[in-house]
């Protein structure tokens, strides 16, 4: 399972950190984070979360970050199939708020990915229009998570990506709140309809 973490965390935050409990200690699937453009890693000096924040979507905004993001992960990917341990057959993706953002490119380019949880992101945020044409190329079923009361993305924007994704296996799930990481119900309806996915 491939796991994008959200603007302004990094790859061992507690949203991929839940991900882990439920996947791996739950269900025996194998984990993997990279950090995204400006995130962990990828910084030379650490930063606030509200600046990485601001830094991210300054990036996002200028629109040059999302092929070199695609690559990374195409890379991460290409290793762990190397290994003995993957099963490359059923390979999984979690990503919802930036992790939508960077997400959708890469399955649209990524036919070794099976199945994908989405969400948190929309077609209101500036540079996404790109994303409804990448979405169109989306070959994997699909949950698309939308928090009612996201203060970050309109649901109108949300309806549009996800309607943009191709199939009929694919579900949109709608939580109460705002703009939060997905834990309790919403973490065990995503991680269940991947495992579920996954497993056939």
């Amino acid at each position: 399972m491939l796991v994008g973490h959200g603007g302004s965390g990094h790859k061992r935050s507690s949203m991929v950190l839940n991900v882990v409990e439920k996947l791996v200690h739950e269900r025996g699937l194998a984990v993997a984070a990279i950090d995204g453009p400006v995130h962990g890693n990828r910084r030379s000096q650490p930063a606030e979360p509200s600046i990485i924040r601001d830094e991210f979507r300054s990036l996002w905004d200028q629109g040059g970050s999302v092929e070199p993001m695609v690559a990374d992960w195409k890379a991460a990917l290409d290793a762990l199939c190397r290994l003995e341990e993957i099963d490359r057959s059923a390979i999984g993706y979690f990503g919802v708020s930036m992790g939508t953002a960077y997400g959708i490119p890469l399955l649209a380019n990524e036919p070794r990915i099976r199945a994908a949880v989405l969400g948190m992101w929309g077609t209101s945020r500036a540079n996404s229009e790109r994303l409804i044409v990448d979405a169109k190329n989306v070959r994997c079923p699909s949950m698309f998570i939308m928090q009612w009361d996201d203060p970050l993305f309109t649901r109108d924007g949300q309806f549009q990506l996800f309607d943009s994704l191709p199939g009929d296996d694919k579900q949109m799930r709608v939580y109460p709140g705002g703009h939060v990481e997905p834990q309790g119900e919403t973490l065990t309806d995503a991680t269940e309809f991947l495992a579920r996915r996954l497993a056939a």
